[in-house]
């Protein structure tokens, strides 16, 4: 419906936010922009992939200029309640056991929400002007952390210890999802500007007060 609503009205720059999940289980340590996107493992990430593989078709049909975005584990205030660091933070000051999957070896690319505006803001200004209008960016800290540093700043700006149950990689889970945003960076000098530690203590402050 967006795709047709954009042909019909000639939009100037249509910008889509996609997922890390579209990447599926690519064993590369890093990921950038040139792997392929065919093998999704989640319902989620084959929707995001099959909308990306749509906005290509459009832009090249319909000259309609497409920025696709695809978004690394985004937290901070007024983020999503099903994601780890809220309920991370409910279960350790309500005393309840957090349940830690693939026994706490996950790792991501924790992007706070304010440099995800900041990318946002920077592409929205850059439209593509190539011969298919269409360009496509990681937009995530590029940093490698582990899930329970998460857990061990969370019990230091809390000052209370996490009860935590240890469990078994779920089906559908990504071990480990790690930005390039090399192109990013090149294209529009983009830099995080919000460290992880830095990010959570923000989280925290505003969630006590929510």
């Amino acid at each position: 419906n967006i795709l047709e609503i954009s042909r019909k009205y000639k939009v100037k720059h249509l910008i889509f936010c996609s997922t890390s999940g579209v990447y599926g289980l690519v064993k590369k340590k890093s990921l950038d922009e040139t792997m392929q996107i065919s093998k999704p493992i989640q319902f989620y990430a084959a929707t995001k992939s099959s909308n990306e593989i749509m906005a290509y078709s459009y832009s090249h049909l319909y000259k309609i200029p497409v920025s696709i975005v695809r978004l690394f584990t985004v937290y901070g205030p007024w983020g999503r309640p099903d994601m780890a660091l809220f309920i991370f933070t409910k279960q350790i000051l309500n005393n309840k056991k957090i349940n830690l999957f693939n026994y706490g070896n996950h790792y991501r690319s924790f992007s706070y929400i304010d440099d995800i505006v900041r990318g946002l803001k920077a592409i929205s200004n850059h439209p593509p002007k190539s011969k298919i209008p269409y360009n496509n960016y990681n937009l995530g800290s590029g940093e490698n952390i582990k899930l329970t540093e998460m857990i061990k700043i969370l019990e230091k700006l809390l000052n209370k210890k996490a009860k935590i149950k240890y469990k078994k990689l779920q089906v559908g889970d990504i071990k480990s999802s790690i930005a390039n945003i090399s192109k990013l960076k090149k294209k529009f000098n983009f830099k995080p500007k919000v460290s992880f530690e830095e990010g959570i203590k923000k989280f925290v402050d505003w969630y006590k007060n929510f």
